[in-house]
């Protein structure tokens, strides 16, 4: 029996249906045991892809099993995923295989549908080619072949139209890149960059960011001396936005107000040569030590760690900060070619309730912004309620706050509105993002 999809199948168990984290449960099983290269790579792939292609699979296995899904054993149910998953969207794994493992596989975890997932497998291959979507309607479409939420497509339709909402669904499932931030306080760009290459990483500069390099290839990047010496940090190349869009100088104060795990904090504090001030909020204190591990490996000095409720009033920075940052909890729908689940995790109802979480933060941190300073709203979201109605909504609440244009340069993938903040559509490089700049006039 393959251990590699019994694994696969008892991490899907914990993500889909026990609301644990896709990254943190496959670190933790590919860390606790002794996996070879090749099968944690398969193993990868496997719970990523069936996490990512979920929707469309399940309306396939409804067309072939009578009952609902929900009735089935749930690790003979994420046996039929996976496999259908291989079959469909795997190139190098025969059929024929794919079926053998899935009958050995359910013979050990339950052995009386064995006969079950047999048949329910051959019947999907020998059907190779049907429409499971005919005579849907366009949303419908979208939702299958993307595999979305129906919901979630139509609310990325009414807001961005049908030739946005493509783009967005397709960035959204492509295998993301690994990207590192040199850190121009121990190393600069070229040297780091052939340490790289020395180390054995196939690589290439990042699509804008100048601090940026982009992994292509190569063992985990934490047990890379150059990340355990602090001369690069992994971040995803639209985060690397936000520090350059803050317009930093040196000696500032800087209130970063939802900080962990740290790393616009340490972007903040590297642009600003381990000058001035920092103050790295969050509102769990267990995330706090996150950040400090962060700045101590990257040799950062000017950041102070402060257990904090953002969404609370608190009088003691009044008017202090010269650049406040609100990288704001939301429903991170930009970043679900990372955390696939995420699909699966959030409902319409849920968008709805952070928005006040939101508008309460972002009112907290205009107080904070010394006249004359910047307020800086960000998200790694694509919903434009949580993004660009919070800022309209900010600006007609706080008058004495205007928006600053930005301009991160020529990519195809921003979207420059005309009030002046940005959004970033995913692509294998970067997540869906939003930046929005506001300076305080009075």
């Amino acid at each position: 029996m393959d251990n590699a999809r019994n694994i696969a199948v008892s991490v899907l168990k914990r993500v889909l249906s026990e609301g644990a984290y896709s990254n943190i449960e496959l670190k933790r099983e590919l860390n606790s045991k002794d996996i070879d290269d090749r099968d944690k790579a398969l193993i990868t792939e496997i719970v990523y892809g069936t996490i990512k292609y979920k929707y469309t699979i399940d309306i396939i296995l409804k067309h072939y099993i009578k009952s609902e899904l929900k009735k089935l054993n749930i690790d003979v149910l994420n046996i039929l995923r996976i496999s259908i998953y291989q079959i469909r969207y795997l190139d190098k794994i025969p059929s024929f295989a794919v079926v053998n493992e899935a009958v050995e596989l359910t013979k050990m975890k339950a052995i009386r549908n064995a006969k079950f997932v047999n048949a329910v497998l051959r019947n999907y291959i020998r059907n190779d080619g049907i429409d499971y979507c005919k005579h849907n309607a366009a949303d419908e479409e979208l939702a299958f072949k993307y595999s979305f939420p129906l919901w979630l497509v139509k609310i990325f339709l009414h807001q961005y139209g049908l030739k946005v909402t493509e783009n967005i669904l397709s960035g959204l499932n492509k295998t993301p890149s690994v990207t590192v931030r040199v850190n121009n306080l121990k190393a600069g760009y070229d040297k780091t960059y052939d340490k790289l290459i020395e180390n054995g990483y196939s690589i290439e500069e990042g699509k804008i960011c100048p601090e940026a390099i982009v992994i292509k290839k190569g063992k985990n990047i934490e047990n890379n001396p150059l990340f355990k010496d602090g001369l690069i940090t992994v971040q995803d190349e639209s985060a690397m936005l936000v520090a350059p869009s803050m317009d930093l100088k040196e000696d500032m104060v800087v209130l970063d107000l939802c900080s962990a795990p740290g790393g616009k904090t340490s972007h903040i504090a590297e642009i600003m040569k381990n000058t001035g001030k920092i103050f790295a909020f969050d509102i769990h204190r267990n995330k706090l030590s996150l950040i400090k591990q962060n700045v101590e490996r990257l040799g950062i000095t000017n950041v102070k760690c402060s257990e904090l409720d953002a969404a609370n009033y608190s009088s003691d920075y009044e008017k202090i900060g010269d650049r406040v940052l609100v990288d704001a909890p939301c429903s991170g729908l930009g970043i679900i070619a990372k955390k696939p689940e995420i699909k699966w995790t959030k409902s319409k109802e849920s968008l709805k309730s952070i928005l006040k979480v939101q508008r309460d933060i972002v009112s907290n941190a205009a107080r904070y912004v010394k006249p004359g300073g910047k307020l800086i709203y960000s998200t790694c979201t694509l919903n434009k309620q949580e993004n660009e109605e919070n800022i309209k909504w900010f600006i007609k609440k706080y008058p004495n706050f205007e928006i600053e244009p930005l301009y991160l340069g020529k990519l195809s993938n921003i979207i420059y509105h005309k009030e002046g903040f940005i959004t970033i559509l995913p692509d294998e490089l970067m997540d869906g993002f939003f930046i929005a700049k506001m300076v305080r006039r009075r």
